[in-house]
């Protein structure tokens, strides 16, 4: 659960801050032993969604977003959609994906 809330915020925000009109949707399907994670916003990919290259810099105030995304999911993708487009995750159902210190 806790993996399921990080994407959907870091999706969330990313539309938010990266597009003009922000989400317009969001939808959670959970089909057996994984959950699909998506945020719909009414504008095209163009190729724009894609992990950001300073993040590799563990001092830079943004650009891990979808670094976060995918340490998290099965994988992850962009589907254009009738209005727009939908940045999709595919999380594993039942347990986390990276595994946590006890207590934390």
């Amino acid at each position: 659960m806790d993996d399921a809330v990080l994407v959907v915020s870091e999706l969330v925000g990313n539309a938010v801050r990266h597009t003009t009109a922000g989400p317009d949707c969001l939808t959670i399907e959970i089909d057996g032993d994984q959950v699909v994670v998506a945020v719909h916003d009414p504008e095209p990919d163009g190729g724009g969604v894609q992990l950001s290259q300073t993040a590799a810099d563990p001092l830079a105030e943004s650009g891990r977003g979808l670094w976060l995304v995918q340490a998290l999911a099965r994988r992850w993708y962009v589907e254009a959609t009738a209005v727009g487009k939908a940045v999709v995750a595919v999380l594993p159902r039942g347990r986390a994906a990276v595994s946590r210190a006890a207590g934390s």
